[in-house]
């Protein structure tokens, strides 16, 4: 087996570095990839934009909060600017002829027992995303995802292969995806707390204790990620972040960790846990409540700032007043973003608040807006 890192490069290199994958599971994070690929970093942070309650049937008899996979390329095709071009289901020979065959990089779900570059493999049994391309040497593996595992941490990387060493994949879901056009106006953050109240019952109530702890360690990492990426989505959009609630999310994490690991070892179930994730879920509500729209802005101020805005960035004036962000456009870079501050300064006769200039609050024309107002409606009247 040839299992060392890629020394020959990708036929469609996929850099890893801009994703934040300690926010994402083991299905989204190489939609990330794709997505920071085509359309700039942190366009996978949009993934964070909605926090909904939602669970469906899963192992054990147990409910689970991780979505099927239809549901994540959804996702996708509606927040990343992906399509899918084509999807199929390929035992691993196919997969490996495939994806030899059209010379691409293609997106395989498959199961992570028999990726050689994980510590899941040979252990444990569960759907796991990787992208997949041909090469001179074999085959090459991209993977972003990162955890820790009882048999050490997964990390983000690039691998080579042989077909010997990818032979134990036996059936795949593979996707090829194609870039379209990313909607330049940013998702609002969304916020459904739903009734988690059954699926509670359900981890309480369970005869096997062993197996309801262990479901609940994934259950909790999985919860806890996502309420993670939608805050880091929320922050983005400069709307406040309860830190001490991540915090606690943490610590369901921690502790739902130790009481599955202390019940297989046929230790006593240690109290509590149930108790604390439902506390955490009842927080939610105050944490990431729908903020309330902000006031619209002068319309003449609105129209002064998006002008200079597409006179600095050489930019469409109507996308900037439909809400595109400053860095959907190749021309923006941080020289451009102090040109347009000192000019919206200079030519609107204002002082910006220098405690408002943070690169959160100057992203779209509506933030200059927010931090103008005040000196704006200030001014005298010419």
């Amino acid at each position: 087996m040839n299992d060392h890192p890629a020394s020959a490069p990708l036929p469609e290199r996929h850099a890893l570095g801009s994703v934040h994958t300690e926010l994402l599971d083991c299905i989204q994070v190489n939609l990330a990839v794709l997505a920071d690929h085509h359309h700039g970093p942190d366009t996978h942070l949009r993934l964070g934009a909605a926090l909904r309650w939602h669970s469906r049937p899963g192992p054990n008899g147990l409910p689970t909060v991780d979505p099927p996979l239809d549901h994540r390329i959804a996702e996708a095709e509606q927040l990343l600017g992906l399509k899918v071009r084509s999807r199929t289901r390929l035992t691993g020979a196919e997969l490996l002829a495939a994806v030899r065959a059209r010379g691409t990089t293609h997106y395989v779900v498959a199961d992570a027992h028999a990726m050689p570059w994980l510590p899941y493999h040979g252990r444990r049994h569960m759907d796991h995303s990787f992208l997949l391309a041909p090469g001179p040497d074999g085959f090459h593996v991209a993977d972003g995802y990162r955890t820790d595992t009882p048999w050490g941490p997964a990390a983000p990387g690039h691998w080579q292969f042989g077909a010997d060493a990818l032979a134990g994949i036996e059936h795949a879901e593979v996707i090829e995806w194609a870039p379209r056009l990313l909607d330049a106006t940013a998702p609002r953050p969304e916020y459904d707390g739903g009734d988690p109240a059954p699926y509670l019952a359900a981890y309480a109530d369970h005869p096997d204790r062993a197996a309801a702890l262990e479901q609940l360690s994934a259950e909790t990492w999985l919860l806890a990620r996502a309420r993670a990426l939608h805050a880091r989505w929320r922050a983005r959009l400069s709307l406040p972040v309860d830190t001490e609630h991540l915090r606690s999310w943490d610590l369901v994490v921690e502790q739902s960790y130790l009481a599955h690991r202390r019940v297989a070892r046929g230790r006593t179930e240690p109290p509590g846990v149930l108790d604390r994730l439902a506390a955490a879920l009842a927080a939610d509500a105050a944490a990431f409540a729908t903020p309330a729209p902000q006031a619209a802005p002068d319309p003449e101020l609105r129209a002064a700032v998006a002008a200079i805005a597409a006179s600095v960035l050489d930019a469409p004036r109507q996308r900037l007043l439909d809400g595109a962000e400053f860095t959907a456009f190749q021309t923006f870079s941080s020289f451009r973003l102090v040109e347009l501050i000192e000019r919206v300064e200079r030519e609107l006769e204002v002082e910006l608040d220098a405690d408002d200039l943070i690169p959160e609050n100057l992203r779209r024309v509506d933030d200059l807006c927010q931090i103008a107002s005040r000196p704006w409606a200030a001014a005298p009247a010419a």
